[in-house]
Parts: structure tokens; C-alpha cells; sequence
């Protein structure tokens, strides 16, 4: 998994700061893929395929390929944070999760503009360039920075989205928005971040960061405090003592 990020972000670093000769097409309301999203995902697929050709692979481009073992399904996101790619801001990752009957037993998500690498697999702890992560230890909410997902054009309910921001915004010390779901839960799971939320995500932006926050010793569940946040799309993940602090807000906001 590490080899295959590194080898996809490689061509990606090449890419990266000359986003005006990429070739882009629109896949949707302010949803842009590039030549080097695609040129990535295949470039994982391979890698992956080579290393274990019997399992299944979950992207975000080539959606579900199904493989002979039925157990193991890799799932993938080439290029995490591609609007902040074509813009040239050098916060977007790779992201690669292992899923075992229907658990996440391994992930890695690798930032190629700052070679950082987190990792994780289940049981082993989670881990940046070789350093062993911890959640933040902060309890108080005041004290808090929590990250979250802004809704964009075309995606997202904007007034729910209003009413959590305004449930949390007033109570903590800083509320951020980067736009590379995979690196808001790494940096919850290195301690820079207190706490994550955000809704209408996949499976692919999410997989690889909930081994990372859990092996980190953090809480993850959906924005309702559901135990499959893969299958609703939403998150909320902290250390134990902000989790159900965070959720609380949520659900004053529903």
C-alpha cells in the first residue's frame, strides 16, 4: 500500500503547480477530475492488483471492480483535495484502505507536496514517517480546533451545514476548513486537529483515515453517533472526551 501511494504521488508531485497545462474535464457541479486523478487511480489499481490479484478494488474513478476473493477489497482515492491540486495548495493526499469482511484492518495517506506518510493497521497503532501518533489530549471544548467540510456548489445541505457551524463555531477556540477529508482525519489522528466532522462524503475520502484516528487511540462514528460512517457518508471523530462533546452539538443542530 505504502509502495503504490508513493509511486501514484510521485507523478502526481510532478503535476503539481502546473495545474494550467492539465488536461480537465467536468464531472459535475464544481466537481473537476484531472489527468493526474486518473493517470494515478490506475496507476494504484496496478501496483495493487500485482500485489494481491485476487482482491477487489473500490475507486473513485473506476468505481467497484469485484475481485475473486470476496473478503478483501482495496479502497481507493488517487487524489484527495483535487480542487486544492488545481489550484496549486499543496494539501491534497492519496489514500489507501484494506477492507477485510467489512473491516478496516489497514490504511495509509501519503501527501506528495510534503512527503508526509500516516499509516495504520489494526492492532499495530497509527504512525507519520515513523513516529507513533496520539490524538490530542485536550477535554476542553473552549480550548478545541475542530475541522470540518464547507458544502460547495452542487453538494452538501448548506443550512444543516449552517446550523452545526453555528452550534460549534461560538464554543471552541477555531473551527477549520482545508478540503482534503483524508488529511483533516490524519491531523485529528497526529493531534493537530481536536475533533472532524463533515457530511456527504464516501467511502473512499473516509476509509483509510478511520483506522488512522481509531489506532490513534481516537472515537469515530457517523454525525449521529452510528457505528458505520463508510455507509451514511458523515463522520465525527475526537479523542474520547471531546467525541461526545462535539456530538452533542450536532444533534442540538438537527
Amino acid at each position: 500500500m505504502i509502495d503504490a501511494a508513493r509511486k501514484a504521488g510521485r507523478a502526481l508531485a510532478r503535476d503539481f503547480g502546473e495545474v494550467t497545462e492539465l488536461q480537465v474535464s467536468k464531472k459535475g457541479a464544481a466537481d473537476y477530475v484531472s489527468a493526474a486523478d486518473l493517470k494515478a487511480e490506475q496507476t494504484i489499481f496496478e501496483e495493487l492488483s500485482k500485489a494481491r490479484p485476487g482482491y477487489g478494488f473500490l475507486g473513485e474513478e473506476r468505481g467497484l471492480v469485484e475481485g475473486t476473493d470476496k473478503t478483501h477489497t482495496w479502497i481507493v482515492d488517487p487524489l484527495d483535495g483535487t480542487t486544492n491540486f488545481l489550484h496549486a495548495m499543496p494539501h491534497f493526499a492519496v489514500n489507501i484502505a484494506l477492507q477485510r469482511g467489512g473491516v478496516i484492518v489497514a490504511g495509509v495517506t501519503y501527501n506528495p507536496a510534503t512527503a508526509d506518510l500516516y499509516w495504520a493497521e489494526r492492532g499495530r497503532g497509527a504512525f507519520q514517517n515513523g513516529r507513533r501518533l496520539r490524538v490530542a489530549a485536550r477535554t476542553r471544548f473552549d480550548e478545541a480546533v475542530f475541522a470540518t467540510g464547507i458544502p460547495f456548489m452542487g453538494h452538501g445541505q448548506h443550512g444543516k451545514f449552517l446550523k452545526e457551524l453555528h452550534q460549534i463555531s461560538q464554543r471552541v477556540a477555531g473551527v477549520r476548513r482545508f478540503g482534503a477529508a483524508a488529511l483533516d482525519l490524519a491531523w485529528v489522528a497526529a493531534g493537530r486537529f481536536d475533533g472532524y466532522w463533515e457530511r456527504d462524503l464516501h467511502a473512499w475520502d473516509l476509509a483509510a483515515g478511520l483506522i488512522l484516528v481509531t489506532e490513534a487511540g481516537g472515537m469515530v462514528t457517523d454525525a449521529e453517533g452510528g457505528d458505520d460512517p463508510l455507509a451514511t457518508g458523515s463522520i465525527c471523530a475526537a479523542n474520547s472526551e471531546l467525541h461526545p462533546k462535539l456530538l452533542e452539538r450536532l444533534r442540538l443542530a438537527a
